[in-house]
């Protein structure tokens, strides 16, 4: 059994303001994204290079929150984060606060394949970028006008909108089972519209909105990263399977549903455990979100029911 889940953020994209032709657009650039990491896992490739693909398709999509959709800062710089997890080793590599690379989970990857340490930040990560041949791009690349207007909304005092505003909170990330049993997750995002400058959040901190262990499951998240940080959500959701002997659908229930609540955290995961299952919950309006599995067709939806 090999399995694939992919998420383009939480809270995206409210119905009152979802259009069909932008809904269409939104569920190609998932299909391409799960085509391209599904295809590895069925020619017999690993999860890790599963999920690195996946996410390399987000990130290069403008339609998403990271890489070439990354949303800017307050003072309109765009900052990428990104980590991934192997669930075999537990080996783990992530980047923070960069600003000129094309695809900060390749970066990830090489941090946890070609160093010694978990995570770099900033003009460290990009140095060690260098280092190691990885494409660095102008920051005009990640300009894109959408981008731009909604930060021009939220600077113009727009009622209803902050930096916190889930509607522009848009993580991409990935997980997968391959055939050899090992568990992979991957998580890139461009954080928040109008963030301050520096803010990091849970994408790139592992046990938070990254994680993945073949003794229990591999976890993506996306939402208000600030609670997802005070929530642990990633690890406590293998923690509760591993320790606790929950079912990957009710360990996942018992923090998106109940955990993220209580903290008024909003959003969801994707996860998928050591036979394959898969779960893609949420406790916001929607998530794009796809997923396959051997011998299944894809699966790809918005909001719910979907």
């Amino acid at each position: 059994m090999f399995g694939l889940a992919i998420h383009g953020g939480a809270g995206t994209l409210p119905r009152a303001e979802a259009g069909e032709g932008a809904l269409l657009q939104y569920r190609a650039g998932l299909s391409e994204a799960l085509e391209a990491g599904f295809a590895v896992l069925r020619a017999g490739g690993s999860s890790l290079d599963a999920v690195t693909r996946a996410v390399v398709v987000l990130e290069d999509n403008p339609l998403f929150n990271a890489g070439r959709g990354a949303v800017f800062t307050a003072d309109g710089r765009n900052e990428l984060d990104a980590a991934i997890m192997d669930g075999r080793t537990l080996g783990a590599g992530a980047v923070c606060g960069v600003t000129h690379v094309k695809n900060p989970v390749e970066l990830a990857r090489a941090v946890m394949e070609q160093s010694d340490y978990v995570m770099l930040a900033g003009a460290g990560a990009e140095e060690f970028a260098l280092s190691r041949g990885i494409a660095l791009v102008p920051r005009e690349y990640f300009h894109t006008p959408e981008r731009w207007k909604q930060l021009e909304r939220i600077r113009s005092g727009d009622a209803g909108l902050s930096a916190l505003t889930i509607s522009h909170v848009g993580t991409v990330g990935a997980v997968a089972l391959d055939g050899g049993g090992r568990l992979a997750a991957a998580t890139s995002t461009g954080g928040m519209t109008g963030k301050r400058y520096g803010r990091i959040g849970d994408s790139p901190l592992i046990g938070a909105g990254t994680y993945a262990d073949d003794r229990s499951c591999a976890v993506s998240a996306t939402g208000h990263g600030e609670m997802f940080i005070r929530a642990a959500v990633a690890h406590d959701i293998c923690s509760r399977m591993r320790f606790g002997g929950r079912t990957l659908e009710k360990a996942v229930d018992e923090v998106v549903l109940g955990e993220l609540p209580a903290l008024r955290g909003e959003g969801g995961v994707i996860a998928i455990d050591a036979r394959g299952n898969i779960v893609m919950e949420f406790n916001s309006e929607g998530m794009f979100r796809a997923s396959r599995r051997a011998g299944e067709e894809a699966h790809i939806a918005i909001y719910r029911p979907d």
